[in-house]
């Protein structure tokens, strides 16, 4: 199952986008009210956050809170190089937000507002309103390992990083009924995203692309 936004900028991903469109039932009609959104054209357990311990950084993040019988699970959390976990901490909790906003109904959330922008805002919003609309929402476990960053001369980060989907799944609103699905090669995504730091000093998520089926992510 696919629970990342796909957005694609090369023709050769195309098939890896549809492939995760039917593994999670979701649909996909292109960004919808792209101009009421926010930002897109500009530069656990239910009631808890497991969102990281504020950092001393003085900027004010919304709450993010993950649905019931939901839990993403990162490796690594942290390197000790305080640039490079900036990123991770805000690429992160802009994960966590997808979450939350799927379970929410809320596209446009916050959250999502917050840690994305640009072609990334548009493509998170739309993911969500596939799940809102086919009447779903996300359960299990995820977990996004090799995580790695990379600054480039113009300021920005590029992130790379696999998800392990293998234990993540979908579930119904109305039955409640979680679709299991077998493991298998297409389980693993292989994620590039690309960050940059806004005037508030948040890395937020402004493009990214996903192989589905990765050599690279295959334990």
């Amino acid at each position: 199952m696919n629970r990342r936004p796909t957005l694609l900028v090369a023709a050769a991903l195309t098939a890896a986008a549809a492939l995760s469109l039917s593994a999670c039932g979701s649909g996909d009609e292109g960004a919808r009210d792209n101009e009421k959104i926010a930002g897109a054209d500009a530069g656990g357990k239910e009631g808890e956050s497991p969102s990281p311990k504020a950092s001393d950084d003085g900027i004010e993040r919304p709450k993010v809170t993950l649905p019931k019988g939901d839990e993403i699970v990162f490796t690594p959390e942290t390197t000790g190089e305080a640039r490079t976990d900036a990123v991770l901490r805000d690429n992160a909790e802009y994960l966590r937000a997808i979450d939350e906003a799927i379970e929410k109904q809320d596209p446009k959330s916050e959250a999502i507002v917050f840690y994305s922008k640009d072609s990334a805002l548009l493509g998170t919003v739309d993911w969500v309103s596939g799940f809102i609309k086919d009447g779903t929402t996300v359960t299990g476990t995820v977990r996004y390992f090799n995580r790695k960053v990379v600054f480039s001369k113009d300021g920005s980060a590029g992130l790379t990083y696999c998800a392990d989907e293998s234990k993540g799944y979908t579930k119904d609103r109305k039955t409640q009924k979680v679709n299991v699905t077998k493991p298998t090669k297409n389980s693993y995504v292989f994620y590039n995203d690309r960050l940059r730091k806004n005037a508030k000093g948040v890395w937020q998520v402004t493009k990214s692309t996903s192989e589905r089926g990765s050599e690279v992510c295959q334990l």
